[in-house]
């Protein structure tokens, strides 16, 4: 008898609660500790009789979380993930990254506005509409996502899709003050690199520094950065290509030159760019390094989130707008998000229109003291609500 009432409150139904329950359970990315929130979610989905399942795929150390309620159309999907940036130095933040601190209407901690108050959000409207699913009042499903690995792009929501957990719209729930993005920037990170002959730095002559070909690339990385800046997309902004790492040395004496040199090439991605054209570009970058200094140097992508884009005026686009400006003073205008999102997964490998919407700043996102103001969050639980009745109640063609 004495069971209920402390389930009920490892399990809350109200969003604060809950969201900070989320919150204080750790799962960065890098190293990639999703399992622990995966299973609290799945668990509190059972709990409140929702029918879930914990995804072994991609990697079966990092679970993952689909839901659903009902079987009809239109099938509404809300997707989050469950992996946050690393918290870094704790000593740095006001609250406890891991604390889940509710303070003066904000919610406080790591992953509290990127993004485990939207998976709480969504979480709640499945369990707030699953009667109306359930008797008929609502025609349509919702399925819900918590997914792993977006943060490093590795194939958590793609898998979810695969795995049967798609519908006919979708809504990737990252922090946009609640306004609609119906197209994204991609982003790929470049690794480029070149050979030094390493020697004592006593005798540097009797070696080659990789290190002095630096200001070489910088600059041409720079001029490179400059002509993609000419470039613009009317939703999403300028294309971009900035230097985020440099490294030499790594592991080795102090005293000794370096065997290699690279640098990290971050590059925004418009939505009418190919990841192939961006590749291209790259290589003539390298070439043009080579012929003309020498420098030997060799390059590879590592992590690639491609562009994505819907027409402006889709069904769901337009639904989300509507509410989101009746409840809050979001603008209704067309917009694009300059970050990279796994709304790609939905338009580019389920063939699934879908859009970036969710409650919070993207500000406020990877940031020390990370939080997220209550009150934003209980409009975007009001909105998302709104919406999904409204499209779960729609004939499912008007989504084709």
């Amino acid at each position: 008898m004495n069971r209920e009432p402390s389930e009920t409150k490892r399990y809350p139904t109200d969003l604060p609660s809950l969201a900070a329950a989320l919150v204080r359970i750790e799962s960065e990315n890098p190293p990639g500790n999703e399992s622990a929130c995966a299973e609290y979610v799945h668990d509190w989905f059972t709990h409140h009789g929702i029918e879930s399942t914990l995804v072994d795929e991609p990697n079966p150390d990092r679970q993952q979380v689909g839901a659903q309620i009902g079987a009809g159309r239109p099938t509404l999907v809300l997707n989050g993930h469950l992996d946050v940036v690393p918290a870094g130095d704790h000593d740095e933040w006001t609250h406890p990254p891991y604390g889940g601190v509710i303070e003066n209407g904000r919610l406080y901690g790591r992953g509290s506005v990127d993004m485990k108050t939207a998976i709480a959000i969504a979480m709640v409207t499945a369990l707030n509409l699953r009667s109306a699913i359930e008797n008929g009042g609502l025609d349509g499903s919702i399925v819900v996502h918590a997914a792993m690995g977006e943060e490093t792009a590795d194939p958590g929501t793609k898998s979810l899709l695969d795995a049967g957990f798609d519908g006919d719209v979708g809504v990737v729930l990252e922090p946009t003050q609640c306004r609609v993005a119906t197209s994204e920037k991609g982003m790929a990170w470049y690794e480029i690199s070149w050979p030094g002959e390493p020697a004592h730095a006593s005798d540097p002559d009797r070696g080659t520094n990789p290190i002095d070909h630096v200001r070489t690339v910088l600059a041409r990385l720079n001029d490179y950065d400059a002509s993609l800046r000419e470039r613009r997309d009317p939703l999403c902004g300028q294309a971009y290509a900035t230097v985020t790492q440099i490294s030499a040395g790594e592991g080795s004496n102090k005293a000794v030159l370096a065997d290699r040199t690279a640098v990290t090439l971050d590059r925004r991605i418009l939505p009418d760019e190919t990841i192939d054209e961006v590749d291209d570009e790259i290589e003539r970058v390298v070439s043009e390094l080579n012929r003309d200094h020498g420098i030997e140097a060799t390059w590879d992508r590592d992590e690639t989130y491609s562009s994505a884009e819907i027409p402006i005026d889709h069904p769901v686009a337009e639904v989300f707008r509507e509410h989101s400006t009746a409840v809050t003073d979001a603008s209704p205008e067309p917009w694009g998000i300059r970050a990279s999102t796994d709304v790609r997964n939905f338009i580019n490998h389920a063939e699934t229109p879908a859009i970036t919407w969710g409650p919070g700043s993207l500000a406020q996102a990877h940031t020390v003291d990370e939080y997220i103001d209550l009150d934003e969050a209980k409009d975007g639980l009001e909105i998302l609500e709104r919406a999904a009745r409204t499209i779960l109640s729609t004939d499912v063609s008007a989504f084709d």
